[in-house]
């Protein structure tokens, strides 16, 4: 592949994955708005629970995104599922501002709130699906660690520095009690953005380089019956692969939401910032975000991903527990950004090196559905755990030692997967 379109790979990858963090963002941004007017409840935290619940039953559709996209990206390429699932992934975040609330429609608000994050997590799987592998199968073999964190943590910073633009944005054009009426809605609205700019830069991209020559190799073989990579999966050897690979998609994911995925909530909730303030922090985490997935993906290019997955879960097991309770405990501003730098930077660690991993788990042939369910699984089982962390915490007050609880636990799990899973680094076929 030459470097115009290997760049433009990296990018489109990048951006692709944006999606998902900016979907995960706008709504984090908005839950104490969106509990009140859609799940309304005289418990805060319940109504945070419902908000966090609703984001869990959105993972849930993302593996069925994941076979759906998944199975046409390893049967026909790349390209075409990743460009269907990002207009999808637009269209249905963008609805969500145009829905009724709760005193405006009564019960059909909350239905259909959570109807259309149904739709959107298919989308939001097949942009998964799709776009992990044309980054990773476009570069170098020693680049592939590095193009992990990247596409992770690149993505992720990306999706959630737009969420926190727009939050700026919006924050300041309706402020106070205008936000609760009007600014949520644009929060949404603006999800079309990343879509119309991913489509911008993918429609002159080539089909992946390692797609091209399975192609080529089916057709020397004469081969013209359309690929099963799904019954591949769940038929051979790849069942115990997937589980295996759950126990590190669900440590990670997990880590990853009760760390950056709780922060906006923390910040307003127990720390009271304001959402000037709590925006500015946020993308100052998206920055230290970046910087963790991408060093941490490159140490993985060094050491091998196992090593590196009992480094960075160590840590974790250690060290965000710590931060969660001293978060808590400041009420210093220097503090509380370097608490949430902090969190941000280990919390993204973990799954830097995850989507190679998983890469290297995988041939060709079923690269994206393998890659794509056992992401999405582990993602989804971890998007469930903020919902239980609201859900056993009695008062907001009790939120921070929940979540340091829940945090060593989930990042346990990572560590006895990190154990289990055998070396990947050089086995890409």
């Amino acid at each position: 592949m030459e470097a115009k379109q290997r760049r433009r790979a990296i990018v489109v990858s990048c951006l692709g994955w944006s999606l998902d963090l900016f979907d995960l963002f706008i709504l984090l941004y908005v839950a104490p708005v969106i509990g009140a007017l859609f799940f309304p409840s005289e418990y805060p935290t319940l109504s945070l629970a419902a908000v966090y619940a609703s984001f869990a039953v959105t993972l849930f559709m993302r593996p069925v995104g994941s076979a759906i996209f998944g199975h046409f990206a390893d049967a026909h390429g790349r390209k075409g599922a990743m460009t269907v699932a990002m207009i999808g992934v637009g269209v249905s975040t963008a609805a969500f501002g145009a829905l009724p609330t709760i005193q405006q429609a009564g019960l059909v608000a909350p239905i259909l709130f959570l109807a259309l994050r149904l739709v959107q997590g298919v989308f939001v799987g097949g942009v998964v699906a799709s776009t992990h592998t044309v980054g990773t199968e476009a570069v170098p073999a020693n680049w592939r660690g590095f193009m992990s964190g990247l596409v992770g943590g690149g993505g992720a910073a990306i999706g959630a520095l737009l969420a926190s633009v727009v939050y700026l944005v919006t924050s300041a054009i309706f402020p106070g009690d205008a936000f609760a009426q009007w600014g949520w809605r644009f929060m949404f609205f603006a999800g079309l953005l990343s879509s119309v700019l991913g489509l911008y830069i993918s429609r002159n991209l080539d089909e992946s380089p390692f797609f091209k020559k399975l192609q080529e190799e089916k057709a020397a073989r004469k081969v013209t019956k359309p690929a099963a990579p799904l019954k591949t999966l769940f038929s051979g050897g790849y069942r115990n692969v997937l589980l295996v690979n759950v126990l590190i998609t669900f440590g990670s994911g997990a880590g990853y939401y009760l760390s950056s995925g709780y922060m906006p909530t923390f910040l307003k909730v127990i720390n009271s910032v304001s959402n000037y303030t709590a925006a500015l922090i946020l993308m100052g985490a998206s920055v230290a975000a970046f910087i963790s997935s991408v060093l941490v993906g490159m140490l993985s290019d060094q050491i091998g991903r196992k090593r590196t997955f009992l480094l960075v879960g160590t840590a974790a097991v250690v060290l965000l527990p710590l931060c969660y309770l001293g978060l808590a405990g400041t009420t210093d501003l220097t503090h509380i950004v370097l608490y949430a730098l902090a969190i941000a930077f280990i919390g993204n660690a973990g799954y830097a090196p995850v989507l190679i991993f998983l890469n290297e788990r995988f041939p060709t042939a079923v690269r994206a559905s393998g890659t794509g369910l056992s992401w999405n699984i582990g993602f989804a089982l971890g998007g469930m755990t903020p919902t239980f962390a609201s859900l056993v915490s009695k008062t907001p007050s009790d939120i921070p030692t929940s979540l340091a609880f829940f945090t060593v636990g989930v990042f346990v799990i990572y560590l006895i997967g990190a154990f289990i899973v055998p070396e990947t680094k050089g086995k890409f076929e």
